[in-house]
């Protein structure tokens, strides 16, 4: 039969899916995993698809079933273990093979695993993988950073088994080390701010105006058969229809309102502040999940500080257009904060096309994204999302709605912060006069830091210190 074309080491959900795929567009693929059962277990599930795999259940045996220069999948968890596991196999590997993390690694770690091995002329590609296990086996949105020579050898596979979009593969070469794992990243945190804004806007139906989550799953479908279509709107109004087979209560309101988070968001945040940009509205929502789950001190909360919510009146275009206004601002500053490392890690990011291999696959997939990566191809003004014709358009049409929505909310008592944050940001951007010198004349009071002066180079210091 020949040797295997690439291995996947890892047979969890996300492993065993890539391997499933990549087997039925016909590629050789050797698999193993560190629990040896597992692999007998996943050639006897994989049906007609078997002749295509090399079962293995030594590391040794897996690296020998792979054709030469090498290509080896890792779907395993990050940090130590694949350190760990990068110790173990570098030994066996030959000049010119390529090691591929496909889990949600920090992108320092693969910058400086990239390093390491590159003394060994061993390629290291952070390969980001969005769709969840549906999209694993069918086809993901693939992010991909490393040496031109693993792109060379990674390209067939992955082009065969992502995700399309009128006939394109949604997966690309986005520049060397960590710049894969880097647009994973702010691809999870604008995915985090997605998802808690459509939280926000059912908050504001369940509770402020006393709508059936039926209901509102209807609003959801209506609102995906429009320009807000996506893959988070489309879930959500399927969830909402739901009902609990125990309780025949509406399903979602049986489960418990904390939310859960692996980390991205946080690392879209920290990495956003240590490049001294904004992300208010991905901090907002990571903030969101951190509050969430203090449901005992939430509960607490309300008997001592009283958790009433007053009514909200919007109409569905209202809140239709301010969701719209929010999800640009949302991308916009995604945008802001790769923009930011494409420079501070000479990466050369391209906007336009990181939003193409978002149109399908990826967990924020929508409609929108087809108009950003055309905002990018024309040469968004300053490079900012928000100053593009098409986009500064929608956002004077939409954001009266936002301020609507917010004002009622807040008046109302109902917590929006990722709405409340997008408007604070879009209302910021927009003063070209702003009260940061106030700012800079009490830094220079107390701590003698100084200022520019408008229209004058250098430092300066205030009358106080004369």
């Amino acid at each position: 039969m020949g040797k295997a074309q690439i291995g996947v080491y890892g047979l969890g959900t996300m492993g065993s899916a890539l391997a499933l795929n990549i087997a039925g567009h016909g590629f050789r693929v050797a698999v193993t995993n560190r629990e040896t059962e597992w692999v007998d277990d996943f050639l006897n599930e994989s049906g007609e698809l078997s002749d295509n795999f090399v079962g293995t259940k030594t590391l040794d045996a897996f690296v020998a079933a792979l054709d030469v220069p090498r290509v080896i999948l890792f779907m395993i968890p990050s940090g130590a273990p694949m350190d760990a596991m990068i110790d173990a196999v570098a030994p066996m590997l030959t000049a010119g093979d390529t090691i591929i993390d496909g889990g949600n690694a920090d992108f320092h770690d693969t910058r400086r695993r990239a390093a390491m091995l590159a003394e060994q002329d061993l390629h290291f590609v952070g390969m980001g993988v969005s769709g969840g296990e549906a999209g694993a086996r069918r086809g993901p949105s693939m992010m991909v950073g490393g040496s031109d020579h693993s792109w060379t050898q990674l390209r067939p596979v992955l082009e065969a088994i992502a995700a399309r979009y009128e006939g394109a593969p949604c997966v690309a070469h986005l520049g060397p080390d960590g710049a894969g794992h880097f647009v994973k990243t702010v691809h999870n945190g604008i995915e985090y701010a997605d998802m808690q804004a459509i939280a926000e806007i059912y908050g504001l139906e369940r509770y402020g105006a006393a709508r059936s989550p039926a209901e509102i799953g209807e609003m959801f479908e209506r609102w995906n058969a429009g320009r807000l279509r996506s893959y988070l709107i489309e879930i959500t109004g399927k969830i909402l229809s739901y009902t609990d087979p125990v309780t025949g209560h509406p399903m979602v309101d049986v489960i418990k309102d904390a939310a859960g988070q692996k980390g991205t968001g946080r690392w879209t945040v920290v990495e956003a502040v240590k490049m001294g940009q904004a992300a208010s509205t991905i901090e907002a929502a990571v903030g969101a999940r951190s509050w969430s789950s203090e449901k005992a001190t939430r509960l607490k909360s309300q008997d001592i500080l009283g958790g009433a919510r007053g009514a909200v009146h919007c109409d569905e275009e209202t809140l239709a257009e301010a969701f719209l206004a929010v999800r640009i601002l949302c991308h916009a500053q995604g945008f802001r904060i790769l923009e930011a490392a494409s420079r501070d890690y000479d990466w050369e990011l391209d906007h336009a096309r990181i939003a193409e291999i978002w149109r399908a696959g990826c967990i924020i997939r929508s409609a929108l994204l087809d108009d950003i990566s055309e905002a990018f191809q024309e040469g968004a003004p300053e490079g900012e999302l928000i100053l593009a014709p098409a986009f500064a358009a929608m956002l004077a049409q939409c954001v009266p709605a936002l301020r609507q929505v917010v004002g009622q909310a807040v008046h109302a008592g109902h917590a929006v912060p990722v709405l409340a944050s997008a408007l604070s940001f879009y209302d910021s951007m927009r003063q070209g006069y702003g009260t940061a010198n106030i700012i800079q004349a009490q830094r220079d009071f107390f701590g003698h830091h100084g200022f520019e002066r408008l229209g004058e180079d250098g430092k300066h210091h205030g009358p106080w210190w004369d």
